[in-house]
């Protein structure tokens, strides 16, 4: 993918966009990875699971651990695409965490291929996930991974509303009909 600081994240765009069908939405981190998944409709994001992060990579040709069951849940939601959040800084910028999930979505790129793999800017989705959860009663300690789940969750959910938007400004763009040109 190159240099972290010279990748853009993605924006849904109705050229590439799959249509119908299930999204899964990634959250790496260095510990875990929060999987979620939409309806197939593209309307709502629901947590799946917390996958654990397998520190070293494979250097032998074989698919890592983390990689190979985030393959899986894709292939059994027969997923359209997958998000995988792309952290920045607050100012913006792309650092360590923003290179480690570049560097996790081309080897799941390789894993799920020909299903599109997408970058979406996920600033803040783990701390807001976080307070989330511990307004509505769920304390942080012993839930990481329901915090991680809910990160993915946040994660898919920006990109399935910026999608619907994109998707109901263009159909507005369009004519309805043959008639009425």
């Amino acid at each position: 993918m190159g240099d972290p600081a010279s990748t853009p994240a993605d924006r849904p765009d109705p050229d590439t966009d799959p249509g119908r069908g299930r999204r899964i939405g990634v959250d790496v981190g260095s510990v875990r990875i929060g999987v979620a998944s939409s309806d197939p409709d593209g309307i709502l994001a629901t947590p799946v699971e917390t996958v654990p992060r397998v520190k070293q990579r494979g250097r032998n040709g074989g698919i890592p651990a983390d990689i190979a069951r985030i393959a899986e849940i894709v292939r059994e939601y027969e997923a359209v695409e997958v998000v995988v959040g792309l952290p920045r800084t607050l100012r913006g910028e792309k650092g360590v965490a923003a290179g480690l999930a570049m560097a996790f979505a081309d080897e799941l790129r390789v894993a799920v291929s020909p299903v599109p793999i997408r970058l979406s800017d996920e600033r803040l989705t783990t701390v807001t996930a976080a307070r989330a959860l511990r307004d509505s009663g769920v304390r942080a300690r012993g839930q990481r991974q329901v915090i991680d789940q809910a990160a993915a969750v946040s994660i898919l959910q920006g990109w399935l509303d910026e999608r619907s938007a994109v998707l109901r400004s263009i159909g507005e763009a369009r004519p309805v009909s043959g008639d009425d040109a």
